[in-house]
């Protein structure tokens, strides 16, 4: 089982937004069985990042963690969602 993580600054707002978009895109693609998604905010999770497979993120990212995680605005501005996907699909496949 893949752990996706979803987060935003205070774990309830924007990632719960993107998360039922991502639990959506997951169940048309014959995911959903394969990937647990845990919805946080940053400020938890920055020294955790290894525990997931993929990281989705609507908010900025310190430096440190910045090539593990996957920008998640797409999801909130309609603009390059197929290429997050693709980044996302990548990310769970590895």
């Amino acid at each position: 089982m893949k752990k996706l993580l979803v987060m935003c600054g205070s774990g309830i707002a924007t990632s719960t937004v993107v998360t039922n978009k991502l639990k959506e895109w997951l169940k048309a693609n014959g995911m959903d069985k394969e990937v647990t998604i845990i919805q946080s905010k940053v400020a938890s999770e920055v020294n955790r990042i290894d525990d997931y497979d993929a990281v989705v993120s609507t908010t900025a990212v310190p430096d440190k963690i910045k090539d593990k995680v996957i920008p998640g605005l797409p999801l909130l501005t309609g603009m390059g969602v197929d290429a997050m996907y693709e980044d996302l699909k990548a990310q769970l496949s590895k």
